[in-house]
């Protein structure tokens, strides 16, 4: 006869995709921005009004450099298993919009996050799960100290939070400019994602 053991105390609850969608189809997230990260609810910060025109900006200048062929998300949940759905502040996918009117996307060739108060989380966090996903292409525009980093080629490393990193970073200020690794002859300015 066997034994069965039962953990005492506290422990975590992790959620999944659908209890998470069942969550809010309740309402327990009432005017709140939140994400799915690895089973855990994350409740995202207000957005201040440098934040939200900064996102616009990247979000116009995106989508006129990347044209047809490519959907250019603004906040939109990415589909990265069955624990984790991000939304990022800008991500560019291949497609149009029907592509993705009945699921949302699970692979993107551009995520890009706009930060202010949440540079550590975006840099550390943020970074590590994009680069689990394979992500080959992460910016930061940094409004704090004005600048836009890139992140590239994405290793496993266990010291990070999900187990992966960008063994790549580039900081850019203007009057410098970047291409994104999916359109390389497109020729961004980095002071057209700043404000």
């Amino acid at each position: 006869m066997s034994t069965i053991r039962r953990r005492r105390g506290v422990r975590q609850r992790r959620w999944s995709k659908a209890e998470y969608y069942r969550l809010g189809e309740l309402g327990f997230f009432p005017g709140e921005r939140v994400e799915l990260i690895e089973g855990r609810i994350m409740v995202q910060s207000p957005q201040n009004a440098p934040h939200w025109s900064a996102t616009e900006r990247v979000r116009a200048r995106l989508e006129q450099a990347f044209g047809a062929g490519f959907l250019v998300r603004m906040q939109g949940p990415i589909d990265l298993g069955q624990t984790t759905e991000p939304e990022p502040d800008i991500a560019v996918v291949t497609g149009s919009l029907a592509n993705y009117t009945q699921a949302h996307p699970t692979t993107v060739v551009l995520i890009v996050e706009v930060s202010d108060t949440t540079l550590s989380y975006d840099r550390r966090r943020k970074g590590s799960l994009y680069a689990r996903a394979g992500i080959a292409d992460y910016w930061i525009v940094n409004l704090v100290d004005r600048r836009l980093e890139v992140y590239r080629a994405p290793v496993a490393d266990a010291n990070r939070p999900y187990g992966h990193r960008y063994s790549s970073r580039t900081d850019l200020t203007p009057p410098a400019a970047i291409s994104p690794l999916a359109l390389p002859q497109a020729v961004i300015a980095v002071a057209d994602l700043l404000i």
